[in-house]
């Protein structure tokens, strides 16, 4: 008895048109949202805080909306100015941008758009936080150039991520008050030291390439510095609760944060691209334990 060979049949490709899709929702970071997550973070916490635990529903979602927005957008404006560099980093060399896949011309009619939803959205809120959003416009605009020029540029990262803290009690309050700032200045610092465990992933290649981070800057003293700004961001944090008058379930998030980055020096103790890597993912855990602080306070209160 004989058997014909069977051979699979070869799928179709995809249409034109989703296979586009898919490459602009790579682009856009939309299969990896942790960046979503440590922009949203800082901002459920001003929120919740500017209104007492009890943040108007059409502005919760403006604010979340504007959060996955605003960072995909940065996503694109960063491969647009990096694509000079990613293409000579083992991490970014697939990109879209990088590989040719995309063209500018695209990637900057994406960033358009989607900043173009982002301030529709913010135009139905107050004129203070309308005036606030052009000044988030150009720090998102502005950040990827800096690596250029500064081995700053997670410091300015920290100020455009924490923009929404201001931008959210301004929509809440009418005002940016002396809280809304300390809120600000700790997230500055924790967005600083989370993106250089992410700098140190690029170290190398970063230096091979020419660019310039805070991981290049602190060199062998790389762990210090970090234990610095962690401890300078939980300060921060610490000084909010106490000014903002937040009881035991606060504090008890703040306890677990501290916990949970005394577990990344650990991961990252030997520089690892992995570990470091790791480290960065799990800050996602170390602002949600600072909010369920913030938003059990004020459940228990």
């Amino acid at each position: 008895m004989t058997y014909e060979r069977y051979e699979a049949p070869i799928p179709a490709p995809p249409p034109p048109w989703r296979a586009r899709l898919g490459l602009y929702w790579t682009l856009i970071r939309g299969d990896r949202p942790i960046g979503v997550l440590l922009l949203l973070w800082p901002t459920w916490w001003a929120l919740w805080l500017a209104a007492d635990g009890r943040p108007p529903l059409w502005i919760l979602f403006v604010f979340t909306a504007g959060v996955w927005l605003t960072r995909s957008a940065g996503c694109v404006i960063n491969d647009y100015a990096d694509r000079w560099l990613d293409g000579r980093v083992a991490r970014t060399r697939h990109r879209p941008l990088a590989t040719g896949a995309v063209s500018t011309r695209e990637a900057l009619a994406v960033f358009a758009g989607l900043m173009l939803v982002a301030f529709v959205l913010v135009l139905w809120l107050n004129r203070l936080t309308i005036w606030l959003s052009l000044v988030g416009l150009f720090l998102a605009a502005t950040y990827p150039y800096l690596k250029r020029h500064t081995y700053l540029p997670q410091v300015y990262l920290g100020m455009a991520f924490g923009w929404g803290i201001p931008m959210a009690f301004a929509a809440v309050t009418g005002e940016v008050p002396a809280l809304a700032w300390l809120l600000y200045c700790g997230n500055i610092l924790w967005a600083t030291a989370y993106d250089t465990w992410y700098a140190m992933v690029d170290r190398d290649d970063d230096i091979r390439a020419g660019a310039k981070s805070t991981a290049i800057l602190f060199g062998d003293l790389d762990l210090v510095a970090q234990g610095v700004l962690y401890v300078l961001m939980l300060l921060a944090l610490a000084l909010v609760g106490r000014q903002a008058g937040l009881g035991l379930a606060y504090w008890c998030g703040l306890g677990v944060a501290v916990l949970l980055v005394a577990w990344e020096f650990w991961m990252a103790r030997r520089r690892e691209r992995g570990a470091c890597f790791r480290a960065f993912l799990h800050n996602n855990w170390v602002g949600a334990a600072v909010f369920a602080g913030i938003a059990g306070h004020y459940l228990l209160a």
